[in-house]
């Protein structure tokens, strides 16, 4: 059995938390047989900022270069607030991002038929939903030069995020989500703002382009506003939203809030593939760092199980695994086991270590 280099960067707050159960999953697979893995692991954010004075160390980036692919937990907390700006937790991150060219991020928003009623929508808005949102994530305001704040003559200041795209940053991405559209509804829908964004008019034009060689693939534009509002009013109406580095990051909060918790939802980010057929990868839940619960066993682990599922099916083509893997956490959540973030009134919530334990149970029995 081939065995893949997986790096471990558990970051900070929950992060730890929650990358002790996915190890815990990553030894059921092994003595499963159905996959087995060469794991390292290393600092990034806050707790390499207190190792090392940086958010990501060379040594760290050149692991994450040489693995076959990369798990992270969560960056950053109100303990680094007062760092440089250019050496704050989410610095690792993104310079992880832009070096390893990892531009194409999926987050799919799941809503569990179990926990249908854990939304902030009804029922039959939510039951069934399935969305996969691809965000560009190594362009746009967050990357673009100038980026600054300079001091006026009057001594007032002013902000400066420049928001940058090219044709091929556009193109790719498309190709991505209209790939992806391909196996499963056949339908895209691209959100920009148009009407008031140079940036926006291009990545239309492009998005545009890009789909004459879809033709069996249906495109649909919409302004970024207009799908916010879309995804609380009847969100199922969309499959494959694709998106800049900015709307995606809003977009795909919204949508995950959809679901009843944040703490469901993985995420992955790709880079191109090469000629050998491999592409650098990342796989992270999309909650943040928690602090006000690290260290108590609250945290929910599904983001990061199913953030490990991710990496089975897109980096390794274990798709057998990562079904087998969905389906125990189906059905954990079936079983009415629940963590503090998704209990409801009157339900007894489990630990962060429970809830790995309940879903390894539930690989194993299905194996």
């Amino acid at each position: 059995m081939t065995s893949y280099k997986l790096l471990l960067l558990p970051g900070d707050g929950i992060g730890p938390e929650v990358m002790a159960e996915v190890e815990k999953v990553i030894g059921a697979l092994d003595a499963l047989g159905l996959a087995r893995f060469e794991i390292e692991r290393d600092l990034v954010g806050g707790s390499a900022i207190d190792a090392h004075g940086k958010p990501l160390t060379d040594e760290a980036l050149a692991r994450a270069d040489a693995a076959d692919a990369i798990l992270l937990g969560a960056v950053g907390g109100p303990k680094w607030a007062d760092v440089a700006y250019e050496i704050r937790p989410e610095a690792g991150l993104l310079r992880l991002r832009k070096d390893l060219g990892l531009f194409a991020n999926l987050r799919p928003a799941i809503c569990y038929p179990a926990l249908a009623d854990a939304s902030a929508l009804k029922r039959e808005l939510v039951e069934g939903l399935d969305i996969m949102i691809v965000r560009e994530l190594t362009g746009g305001v967050y990357f673009g030069e100038p980026k600054e704040i300079t001091t006026l003559p009057d001594g007032s200041k002013r902000a400066v995020d420049t928001q940058v795209y090219t044709t091929a940053e556009i193109e790719r991405i498309a190709h991505v989500a209209f790939d992806l559209a391909r196996k499963r509804s056949g339908r895209v829908a691209s959100a920009e703002k148009h009407n008031v964004m140079k940036s926006g008019v291009l990545w239309k034009e492009v998005v545009t382009k890009v789909h004459a060689d879809y033709s069996d693939v249906t495109l649909e534009h919409v302004l970024a506003d207009n799908c916010a509002m879309q995804l609380v009013r009847r969100p199922k109406q969309y499959d494959v939203l694709v998106t800049d580095n900015l709307f995606g990051d809003v977009l795909s909060d919204v949508a995950a809030m959809l679901t009843g918790s944040l703490g469901m939802l993985p995420s992955a980010s790709l880079g191109a593939v090469d000629a050998k057929g491999s592409r650098k990868a990342l796989y992270e839940p999309v909650h943040g760092s928690a602090p006000d619960i690290a260290g108590k066993g609250y945290a929910n682990p599904i983001a990061m199980i199913g953030s490990l599922a991710m990496c089975l099916r897109y980096s390794f083509g274990l798709g057998e695994a990562a079904d087998l893997l969905e389906s125990a956490v189906t059905r954990t959540l079936a079983s009415g086991a629940r963590t503090r973030d998704i209990a409801a009134e009157g339900i007894t919530p489990i630990s962060t270590s429970e809830m790995g334990d309940a879903i390894i149970r539930e690989l194993k029995h299905a194996a």
